[in-house]
Parts: C-alpha cells; structure tokens; sequence
C-alpha cells in the first residue's frame, strides 16, 4: 500500500525525510491494528518526491508545502474517523518534523482506494479478501 510523500525542497531538513516515511508507515500499521504483521508491514510501502522551489503551487500561485497520498484497497482508511485521525496525526507529524517551516495549511493530504484485485503482495495479485486472508497469519 503506497504512501507518496511530496515535498518543495527544503521544507523538510534531509536528515528527517526517512523519519517521515518511517512515522507514516507506522501510523498507518496502527491505524490498522496491524503493528509488526510480518506481511502487511514490508507492504506498506513509499516514495518521496522532492519538487524545486517554484514548482509546487496553490490556487495557481508558487507555494512551500507537503502532500500526502495513500493508494489502499476499499478496506483500508474505510472510515471518517480512521480517516480523520490517520490524516491528522500526519499531517501533525510533517509540521513537527520541518522545523517551523509549514504551517497546517501548507500541508495537503488525500487517499485514493484502489480497485479490487489489483494489488500485487508478495509477487501475487490478490482480491480485498485474498489480502485479508494473507495477512491474517502474519
């Protein structure tokens, strides 16, 4: 399950971009009660994009921000208020993490589910209920 993580450069010091994605994961996994599920855990996995000052905008004008996307099957983030407190705690740990350099407005997040049986785990394409069968053992 992909998390994109988009940046401006220079709104997150280089040395946390790892803790980002590595707080985000974990999150994710709490959200989800799957904490240390030796299957869903190496399959919650991200990219982050660092964009050039003046190539990130808002409203059509040059802004410094953040974005946060997940791709997840139907089950996943099914809820407002998973959704609410996954995106907030998020959105929360990316402020911290720039050191004072965005604001919460300046961060933007949203999540895409993604058609049933089209995700790939382990080399296998699997169904939501292939999905949940694979990670009830892990």
């Amino acid at each position: 399950m992909p998390i994109t993580l988009t940046l401006t450069e220079g709104v997150l010091p280089d040395s946390k971009i790892e803790q980002a994605v590595a707080s985000l994961t974990d999150s994710f996994l709490e959200h989800h009660a799957m904490s240390g599920n030796s299957v869903m855990t190496p399959n919650i996995t991200a990219h982050v994009s660092v964009i050039p000052k003046g190539r990130t905008f808002s409203g059509g004008k040059p802004v410094e921000g953040a974005w946060i996307e997940t791709k997840t099957p139907s089950f996943a983030l099914a809820d407002n208020e998973t959704q609410q407190s996954f995106f907030s705690k998020a959105t929360q740990m990316i402020q911290d993490l720039s050191e004072g350099k965005l604001a919460k407005e300046q961060i933007w997040t949203n999540g895409v589910h993604a058609v049933d049986g089209t995700w790939n785990i382990n080399g296998v394409t699997l169904t939501n209920s292939g999905i949940g069968e694979a990670v009830s053992g892990g």
